[in-house]
């Protein structure tokens, strides 16, 4: 691989279920836990559990196959639908979403989500409770200015978008107009609920390394409040690994509020 070339997600795509071993398993020497699952795992708990956060029907639209980061929404929402952009990604997640052979080990997230909510005797329903709750995983395209055509969603109370903006945008003018599609389907008085990483300019999935827009914490901030939504709450976890697979300094979690 050479360390000077980048692949656009858009265009390449990546392997998602090495995406998944590398960033978001429980396997030894897995060094992004606390960043990538404990981390944002515990910022949507507090959104939800202290109803901060509240509706019936949830979007996700996040890089790859995780599935982590809807726990609490399934515990707060009655329906979820997912967007992908890719059909591996869609397989992968409809492989688990069915409990199908050869599905994705989260039993680790599982664990971690009933040890924040206290019921760690009931572990089994942490993955039934998202498998009942995602009604639809729907193909998305970032070209078009409805990304779900032909499909058309109702509004969502809220959206969860995690790692992805800064993979299919290559500068501040296209971060801000996929921001803009995003935020199209979410109600006014919805939140917006952003995980992404600070200050990275790529991602290494197997042989692949995938290109980020590096952007700062005011940058975020700012390009929510041109696109009409309100930050209610931010949080900034420093990078807690050390590792060459990607160079971001630190997560960043925000819970913004669509203007009514």
């Amino acid at each position: 691989m050479d360390s000077t070339t980048h692949t656009f997600y858009l265009v390449h795509g990546m392997d998602s279920r090495n995406q998944l071993d590398i960033y978001c398993s429980n396997k030894e020497g897995m060094v992004f836990a606390y960043d990538t699952l404990t981390f944002p795992m515990a910022n949507l708990h507090y959104q939800f559990s202290t109803g901060r956060v509240k509706g019936t029907f949830v979007i996700d639209i996040s890089v790859g196959s995780f599935i982590h980061q809807l726990y609490s929404a399934s515990n707060s929402f009655e329906e979820i639908v997912i967007l992908k952009l890719k059909e591996k990604c869609i397989m992968e997640l409809r492989r688990w979403v069915h409990d199908r052979t050869g599905a994705y080990d989260w039993s680790h997230t599982s664990s971690a989500a009933a040890e924040l909510e206290g019921t760690r005797d009931q572990l089994q329903e942490q993955e039934i409770r998202i498998r009942s709750s995602v009604k639809h995983i729907l193909k998305c395209d970032f070209e078009e200015e409805n990304i779900t055509s032909p499909v058309l969603l109702p509004l969502a109370d809220c959206i969860i978008t995690a790692w992805l903006l800064e993979i299919i945008s290559k500068n501040e003018d296209e971060y801000m107009r996929n921001l803009e599609k995003i935020s199209k389907l979410l109600k006014p008085g919805g939140h917006l609920l952003l995980i992404g990483v600070l200050d990275t300019t790529y991602g290494v999935v197997g042989e692949e390394r995938i290109h980020s827009f590096k952007y700062n914490e005011d940058f975020v901030k700012n390009v929510l409040s041109k696109v009409g939504l309100v930050i209610d709450y931010c949080a900034v976890q420093k990078r807690s690994n050390v590792s060459d697979l990607t160079d971001y300094s630190a997560v960043i979690f925000v819970a913004a509020r669509k203007r009514e």
